[in-house]
């Protein structure tokens, strides 16, 4: 994936100092160039038995993630992409296991390395769907009184590079992701919170705040029994929890997991669709009583055999067959394709490649960029050489001196307001947050379809009044980050302008 011009700022960056610096703060910055070249690392974090390894396998497109509890999950565990498929154990002193995959396609559960030898997983996949997106899979939490692992911690939050206990390959593969999703089930519990403030106080960096951390509330299916819908009920209690986690996340998805595994990773087939067209073709009375748990559905003879039935809960549960059976009563011609694109819609996913794409890909150039200087930053704090400190650090200050670099000061600003660390006017803190997160005037400046003059005036008097905040009764936390604000919206005015111009 080639680096966006921020990306590329920071890289040039990265390229003109790098030769400059003494042996230990030049490879830490080499490494940091690498990264920026990189796809989005996006790290998948939980409770455990919250269907965070369901939810990477949707993802990833394929079932490669074992989802029962066992030896891998216990394991950090990487998925980028590759030309081949391959599964390598990388140890804690660098060296690589290489493993196939088993006979389902799927992680090996025995790893054939003792588990407090092993680093990380690394997985290659030829899906498509990591070419621009590596996926980490974390441990679960299993209590709030659980600490994130040291392993977690390097691969999450990048404290490798500077870790002199790891061989150079290590510290590599273990830089951290640039955002996180939070997977929780049923209602968001105290310690869930206590989870994600764990992940913030141990991270200086974007991944950790609300600006690039999502919910996802799985297992939706589970709060209707019997297969019931249960979509009419989620909505306002996504809307709860949205404001019992607004502080640590920037916005939370309900999804069913196990349908978006299902559907994403190609797992239905024309058998289970013949089956699910012969429950269909029953009397209305004998489907209502075989939906109305597990255990009828899976004994009460029906003519479908056990086996492809007990198969159908495992790929689809009470909810996904529910689902699929009134479509296909509503409609007996109903082609497989056709059936399996509404599973995936009814799952929440479509919604969750949405939000990933606005929140997560969309932002990547910042978010990278963002990370890089942090990571640089820290470099410079740990370098020996007093010259390779100021190197670094003249050469920071000269990029984010750019005007196309405000929009780092913007991400930096929107963080500690979404966090709370500085608090503003609901209005304001939404205005402020449009403005760091998109590079749409109209949605920043909630003009759609306005003309280019409109949205013009809209963005000066949106300057306007920032700085007027900021000078007339603002605190000196909140005065900084208005005129931030007030210099985001006066750079868009003069953005719109151009646009108009080249148009």
């Amino acid at each position: 994936m080639a680096p966006g011009p921020l990306s590329s700022r920071v890289a040039d960056l990265c390229a003109e100092v790098g030769n400059r610096l003494g042996g230990g703060a030049q490879a830490q910055v080499v490494d940091v160039r690498r990264r920026l070249g990189e796809p989005l690392r996006v790290a998948i974090a939980g409770r455990l038995k919250s269907g965070k390894s369901t939810l990477v396998n949707a993802l990833i497109g394929r079932r490669v993630a074992p989802t029962e509890v066992g030896e891998c999950t216990r394991i950090v565990t990487q998925f980028r992409y590759g030309t081949s498929d391959r599964v390598d154990v990388v140890k804690r002193n660098g060296a690589r296991v290489s493993l196939p995959l088993d006979e389902a396609g799927m992680i090996p559960q025995r790893l054939g390395v003792a588990r407090h030898d092993v680093a990380y997983v690394d997985v290659t996949l030829t899906s498509d769907h990591l070419r621009d997106l590596t996926v980490v899979d974390t441990p679960g939490l299993s209590s709030a009184n659980t600490s994130v692992s040291d392993q977690a911690r390097r691969f999450l939050f990048s404290e490798a590079p500077i870790d002199d206990d790891l061989d150079s390959d290590s510290a590599g593969a273990l830089s951290g992701a640039e955002a996180i999703i939070y997977v929780f089930t049923q209602s968001v519990r105290e310690d869930d919170v206590q989870a994600l403030e764990a992940f913030r106080s141990i991270s200086a960096r974007l991944s950790s705040n609300p600006i690039n951390s999502l919910g996802l509330f799985n297992k939706v299916d589970k709060l209707a029994g019997g297969g019931q819908d249960p979509w009419p009920i989620v909505a306002p209690l996504a809307g709860d929890q949205s404001k019992v986690l607004r502080r640590v996340v920037s916005d939370v998805v309900p999804v069913v997991g196990l349908l978006a595994e299902t559907t994403e990773a190609g797992r239905l087939t024309a058998a289970d669709c013949e089956a699910l067209r012969q429950l269909a073709a029953l009397p209305q009375g004998e489907r209502t009583v075989l939906l109305a748990s597990v255990d009828l559905f899976t004994t009460r003879e029906c003519g479908i055999t056990r086996e492809s039935r007990e198969r159908l809960l495992r790929l689809l549960d009470l909810y996904g067959i529910s689902f699929a059976i009134a479509q296909l009563v509503n409609k007996p011609t109903l082609a497989t394709g056709e059936l399996v694109r509404m599973l995936f819609q009814a799952s929440g996913f479509p919604r969750l490649r949405q939000t990933l794409d606005h929140a997560f890909r969309w932002r990547t150039d910042a978010i990278k960029a963002g990370w890089a200087l942090s990571s640089l930053e820290k470099i410079a704090s740990h370098a020996e050489r007093p010259h390779d400190r100021e190197l670094l650090r003249d050469a920071i200050e000269r990029v984010l001196q750019q005007p196309e670099s405000h929009r780092l000061r913007l991400l930096e600003v929107a963080q500690l307001v979404t966090t709370g660390a500085v608090d503003l006017p609901d209005q304001m803190e939404g205005e402020l947050t449009r403005l760091a997160l998109s590079n749409d005037p109209g949605w920043i400046l909630n003009l759609q379809g306005s003309d280019r003059d409109q949205m013009v005036r809209a963005a000066l008097d949106a300057a306007t009044r920032w700085r007027a905040y900021a000078v007339a009764g603002a605190s000196p936390s909140q005065s900084r980050v208005a005129l931030v604000a007030h210099r985001g919206f006066y750079l868009l005015s003069q953005r719109i302008r151009g646009q108009a111009r080249v148009n």
